[in-house]
């Protein structure tokens, strides 16, 4: 299988290859080259180490990132920008490479588009950086997770292998960031290295995606389950006069339903991928049937723990060619395919974002009107969390004074400070003591329960 990333990174894009696009604009190959120049040499003269990078825009993201990797620099994605976010991850960086000034304390480069910049040939390299992603622990800390060209690179050959015959001379449009693995891989580097233009936005309307649907003859969209099940109401459950000619959904479980309803609009169903930020990608299906099992790509190993279930990991993507135990309970069946059985430990998806229930309650936690929080995910809500709090001697005098949604709204600011608002608690609970079993731990399904009636 050839070292697709590693090569096109080595040798540069072609002058006349179209990088990415948007509704007025294009970047070329020789374009970006002399962007990538242009801020490599900055970094290559600046002492740090660790930078941070984020951008809005994935052209720019993409420059960034190609011009710190030559560089050998060692590349910290975020996995946003809240101020609490990266308070926590303030001693991982030196430097900042972004689009907008984002902490005052560290060296910062501007990324900007640089229209009028002399031509110059892409960098060589001697050696290139690797990059850092955090992702959420079960200790509820954030988790560095190091992904070094080499893993990277067999992950976009392995895609390329897998999915080439199906993306005729596509363009590539998300709906996802390019700042999680999802993204990056799917959105950034895999088109790259395949020499596919991606869109330079993020898609955030059905009618945007209508409109680039219309444009382009063969589309290739990276979208969500979240994302994906929204997508049928928006398009009237119609059959489309044009449609993608791959859609790919990660993130989280699609339902049979939003497959089929994907399916009915577009003529073809979603291919899923299963994986996380640790693994890369797992496996892969398209739901066929309700609960149709998980084809394992090439190159990887899987096993099951006997004790739990959990699945066993062998990965080309992973730092060592050690079994790595994932956190997912699994059923395995014919042709080494495999079922999902839910999750073993405290990290759960809202909206398709990883999140740590003990990272929230910490956070909570430390607030002067909590005593005692309890996080559990709401079921009978599509997955919605709900919060059980209960409240200090000063919470309970706002509370008595103000009202519950004065303390809904000062407890939603104060998780703001660390979390997306698509993943804050929908639903709030403020009893007296918090429900504990004999041995003193907290019964799931009491704390269920406190949400079964508004």
């Amino acid at each position: 299988m050839t070292q697709l990333l590693k090569n096109w990174l080595t040798q540069g894009p072609f002058a006349q290859q179209l990088i990415s696009f948007n509704h007025h604009d294009i970047v070329t190959g020789a374009l970006f080259t002399n962007q990538v120049a242009y801020f490599y040499e900055q970094l290559l003269a600046a002492p740090e180490k660790k930078w941070l990078l984020a951008s809005d825009t994935s052209d720019l993201f993409a420059v960034g990132l190609c011009a710190a990797l030559l560089a050998g620099k060692e590349i910290i994605l975020p996995a946003n920008t809240q101020t609490g976010t990266l308070s926590e991850l303030t001693h991982q960086f030196e430097g900042i490479l972004s689009d907008k000034p984002l902490c005052e304390s560290q060296a910062f480069i501007l990324l900007r588009k640089e229209l009028s910049l002399p031509s110059k040939p892409w960098p060589a390299s001697e050696a290139i950086g690797e990059l850092v992603l955090f992702t959420s622990g079960s200790s509820g800390e954030p988790k560095a997770i190091r992904k070094t060209l080499q893993q990277l690179d067999v992950e976009v050959s392995v895609l390329e292998h897998t999915f080439a015959e199906h993306l005729p001379h596509c363009s590539v449009v998300s709906t996802v960031s390019h700042q999680h693995i999802y993204g990056l891989l799917f959105k950034i580097l895999w088109p790259l290295a395949a020499s596919r233009p991606f869109l330079s936005e993020q898609i955030e309307y059905p009618e945007t995606l209508s409109y680039y649907t219309a444009l382009l003859p063969n589309l290739c969209l990276i979208s969500s389950p979240a994302q994906l099940s929204r997508l049928p109401k928006a398009l009237e459950h119609e059959r489309q006069l044009r449609s993608p000619s791959l859609v790919f959904s990660s993130g989280g479980p699609l339902s049979f339903a939003a497959a089929q309803g994907i399916s009915q609009c577009y003529g073809h169903l979603p291919i899923e991928i299963f994986g996380s930020t640790e693994t890369g990608g797992i496996a892969y299906r398209r739901q066929h049937e309700a609960d149709e099992p998980w084809q394992v790509f090439d190159r990887i190993s899987i096993d099951q723990d006997p004790s739990d279930g959990a699945l066993l990991l062998k990965s080309p993507y992973l730092a060592d060619d050690e079994w790595l135990r994932c956190e997912d309970k699994i059923e395995p069946t014919e042709n080494g395919q495999f079922r999902l059985k839910g999750r073993l430990d405290r990290i759960v998806k809202i909206e398709e974002k990883r999140l740590s229930l003990a990272q929230m309650e910490t956070l909570l936690g430390s607030h002067a009107y909590v005593e005692q929080a309890a996080l559990v995910v709401l079921p009978q809500f599509k997955s919605q969390l709900g919060a059980v709090v209960t409240l200090s001697a000063l919470g309970r005098s706002v509370h008595q004074e103000q009202g519950k949604l004065s303390i809904n709204n000062a407890l939603k600011a104060h998780l703001l400070t660390q979390f997306e608002r698509v993943t804050l608690p929908r639903r709030w609970r403020y009893p007296d003591i918090l429900p504990l079993n004999t041995q003193g731990k907290r019964v799931t399904a009491q704390l269920v329960e406190l949400f079964d009636h508004d």
